[in-house]
């Protein structure tokens, strides 16, 4: 359900920004904070982006925009902050979803401090988004061409960025447990291509670390409704897997909610090994901080210079 980014290499029809045409909602539990948090989506206008606004917060109108600028730093996640202490985690999976469908601008009201868990995928935010129905814009769709590689690291840990046409990500993880072994896959983005291939693998965790993770804060909503738990060789899962290869599905998953965040699809190949959240946000900050790594343009002209579509939201 992506509008494809090759249609930016030399074509002369503009791929137009899209958004929702009538709000829609939903509730469920947080995955890492066990709250209970209800969303509602809202359509925007041309040009505003994903913008997330708490209504717990006093007054309602703590407003975040999804931007790499706006990443806060939590473990097991991605978060954004607006700068003064507020908070909303866990957007990986929605934004994935968004990205997937090709949805360019979105108010997300939530009452909570993280966007809901749902079922542990993306396909529950497919699904809203296929009800509340796709419109176009009177604005072109921008994007983000990367002109040359970028690349971080950490031991066998590694993201990159490199040229190339369209959005091509390949992923490559490796376990010692055989309930997932090594996988690896490569996915060009084009249309309906995240929904039926990517969107329904779920996040995965280990029985080992939940109490662990519950004395730090973390999984106090997990549970075999919204993670593949492994224990010991095995997935405690009643039913099993989605897909054979459904743990590196995910790290695409949340390797596609994280680079939304560079403010629009990126045209260029990600390649990502064993990397996490933490990582992604990394190449992104390496990506912008080199002005000769990348050029906005906008989808379906002939490469058009255009200013970056993050370029005027810091802290929004």
């Amino acid at each position: 359900m992506t509008t494809d980014p090759g249609r930016g290499d030399g074509t002369s029809n503009p791929v137009r920004q899209r958004t929702l045409k009538s709000s829609i909602h939903c509730a469920g539990t947080g995955l890492h904070s066990g709250a209970s948090v209800a969303m509602t989506l809202h359509p925007a206008a041309a040009d505003s982006g994903i913008v997330f606004r708490r209504t717990d917060i006093a007054g309602g109108n703590a407003v975040i925009r999804a931007s790499w600028r706006n990443i806060a730093d939590k473990p097991m996640c991605t978060a954004l902050t607006d700068g003064s202490g507020v908070t909303v985690a866990t957007v990986e999976h929605l934004l994935a979803a968004l990205a997937g469908c090709a949805i360019d601008n979105l108010t997300v009201e939530l009452n909570g401090p993280e966007v809901p868990a749902m079922d542990g995928s993306a396909w529950p935010f497919v699904f809203l988004v296929g009800c509340a129905g796709i419109v176009e814009l009177d604005a072109p769709r921008r994007a983000i061409r990367i002109l040359k590689p970028v690349a971080v690291g950490d031991g066998q840990r590694r993201a990159a960025l490199t040229p190339g046409p369209g959005f091509v990500l390949d992923f490559a993880i490796a376990y010692e447990t055989p309930a997932i072994g090594r996988q690896s896959l490569t996915v060009r983005l084009g249309e309906g291509v995240f929904a039926a291939a990517l969107a329904r693998a779920r996040t995965y965790g280990f029985l080992h670390e939940v109490d662990e993770l519950r004395a730090a804060g973390l999984a106090r909503g997990a549970s075999l409704d919204n993670v593949v738990v492994i224990g010991g060789e095995r997935v405690l899962n009643e039913g099993g897997l989605r897909y054979a290869d459904e743990f590196v599905r995910h790290k695409l998953v949340d390797a596609i909610g994280d680079l939304s965040l560079a403010g629009g699809p990126l045209i260029g190949h990600f390649h990502g090994q064993g990397s996490g959240h933490r990582m992604n946000h990394r190449l992104l900050r390496a990506l912008f901080a080199d002005a000769g790594a990348w050029r906005g343009c906008a989808l379906g002209t002939a490469d058009a210079a255009a200013a970056p579509p993050d370029s005027a939201a810091a802290t929004a």
